[in-house]
């Protein structure tokens, strides 16, 4: 009755051991060593069932099982199931701990984002408070000057002066405002996006589609940011290199998620090139990856791109 009992206790330790064995096939990411410590597991407990059901079955054969052997596999399957277990308990650990390190990349990161924001603003207000009425006040003063006592070729001068200035102005405002939008502080993402749009388009042969349910909605500061300094790099992206004829890009929110989609149909490229840091594509993924985002892009050469980005709501 002994034999009998460490039988069934080894089967069942050693069925234990292996159960655990393979529910952490999918966390070692199906890494070959632990498939065949997992197969090992299982095929121990066929065999310690095999013995069980031999013992049952044939007569005699349970007095010639040795109780020591049988106790020694109840005290190895035991120790494999301890073992079994506690690797469980190293990869809860290890979970954790990737956890951790995820939490602070994103806080880091975000923490980065926002002081780069900061200092994108002050350079902007610099631009726009200090430069901005500094050439104004020129303009007022050349625009002073007498022109009837001045000959043609000086009228000409002061004409091509004011255009000069006319433009540096101009191009100030357009400057401050990539720096630090104020449209997207004030007014929201969609509608930040739409100016984008309609400042970067103008003289493009080139047609955009834009769809959005967001209207005024609002969100944290530094996803708002990150969404539109990603969506600009991709819409520049594909200005610059992709010499594409038409530009798709969709924005849905619902309870769960802020799902959007990016499509052009441009040149495309090869997952595999290597000369692609140009495009911005690793820091795109760090940004995202810092809201608690995923991101994909998939490309081929002469099929376009297709971004999918999804911002998970807390």
């Amino acid at each position: 009755m002994a034999i009998l009992i460490a039988l069934i206790l080894a089967i069942l330790l050693q069925l234990g051991a292996s159960v655990l064995a393979v529910s952490l096939i999918k966390r070692t990411k199906f890494n070959a060593s632990w498939i065949l410590i997992s197969i090992g597991f299982t095929l121990m407990a066929v065999r310690r069932m095999y013995d069980l059901i031999y013992v049952l079955q044939s007569e005699g054969a349970l007095e010639k099982q040795s109780i020591i052997s049988n106790w020694l596999s109840v005290v190895v399957s035991l120790l494999i199931f301890l073992g079994a277990f506690y690797i469980r308990k190293i990869f809860d650990l290890q979970d954790r701990i990737d956890k951790i390190r995820k939490e602070n990349e994103s806080r880091i990161f975000s923490a980065i984002i926002k002081t780069e924001e900061r200092e994108r603003q002050t350079f902007a207000k610099e631009l726009h408070d200090g430069l901005g009425p500094i050439l104004s006040s020129v303009k007022m003063a050349v625009s002073a000057i007498n022109q009837s006592i001045t000959d043609d070729t000086n009228k000409q001068i002061i004409h091509k002066t004011n255009l000069a200035i006319d433009e540096a102005i101009i191009t100030i405002k357009e400057i401050s405002n990539k720096l630090s939008p104020h449209i997207l502080t004030n007014f929201g993402l969609e509608k930040a996006l739409r100016n984008f749009l309609d400042t970067i388009i103008i003289n493009k042969n080139i047609a955009v589609t834009f769809r959005s349910n967001i209207a005024k909605k609002r969100y944290d500061y530094t996803a708002e940011t990150v969404l539109y300094r990603v969506l600009c790099e991709l819409l520049s992206n594909t200005l610059h290199h992709a010499q594409a004829q038409n530009i798709s890009m969709y924005i849905q929110d619902s309870d769960k998620e802020l799902t959007i989609i990016y499509t052009d149909d441009g040149i495309g490229f090869s997952p595999e090139d290597t000369n692609l840091s140009g495009m911005g594509l690793s820091n795109i993924q760090s940004r995202i990856a810092s809201i608690h985002g995923t991101v994909s892009i998939e490309s081929s050469v002469g099929k376009g791109v297709q971004v999918f980005i999804k911002i998970y709501h807390s």
